[in-house]
């Protein structure tokens, strides 16, 4: 295992207990709210998380949704992954959606809401050219390597596929 990269952290709630790794080798943290809340379906709200973090250069850290709110729950985060750029200080929030077409969700505080993903980022420089180079896979996008689920009964393709195709020549 690598060494860990150390962040600099700040309580911007005195409470609010530090992102924690729920088990060994976990990739994310768990961030909390600290505050209640309760999103009837189809509602979203900005959750507050009570930290703000200072990131050395070169490494990004991305807001990704817990799969356990999103499996009971129907619960989700709107801009999935949010990222926290190395320079940004503000406190970390984060949007989440209640997706289940019938129960309201309830949050109180300090409930797990998220997870905080670290990572090394690379800068890139833009070359701007008339034509890319070849690939295997060209321009297949959306679908484009099969195997995704019926739709309406029927026995496969892809109902998106001419409206995607359609979008694309725009």
């Amino acid at each position: 295992m690598s060494n860990p990269v150390d962040v600099l952290i700040r309580r911007v709630d005195p409470d609010v207990p530090l992102p924690s790794y729920g088990h060994p080798g976990d990739a994310g943290a768990d961030l909390v709210t600290t505050e209640a809340a309760v999103l009837a379906p189809g509602e979203r709200a900005v959750l507050p998380t009570g930290v703000s973090i200072a990131l050395p250069d070169g490494y990004a850290a991305f807001v990704h949704p817990r799969s356990g709110l999103a499996a009971r729950c129907g619960v989700a985060l709107v801009n999935a992954p949010g990222t926290v750029d190395a320079g940004y200080r503000g406190e970390i929030k984060v949007i989440v959606v209640n997706l289940d077409p019938r129960e309201s969700v309830r949050f109180e505080r300090f409930d797990r809401i998220a997870q905080l993903v670290v990572q090394q980022v690379e800068k890139v420089r833009f070359h701007e050219v008339a034509e890319l180079p070849g690939s295997a896979r060209a321009e297949g996008g959306f679908g484009s390597t099969g195997g995704h689920a019926a739709v309406d009964g029927t026995t496969g393709g892809n109902r998106y596929a001419s409206v995607v195709s359609d979008r694309e020549g725009q």
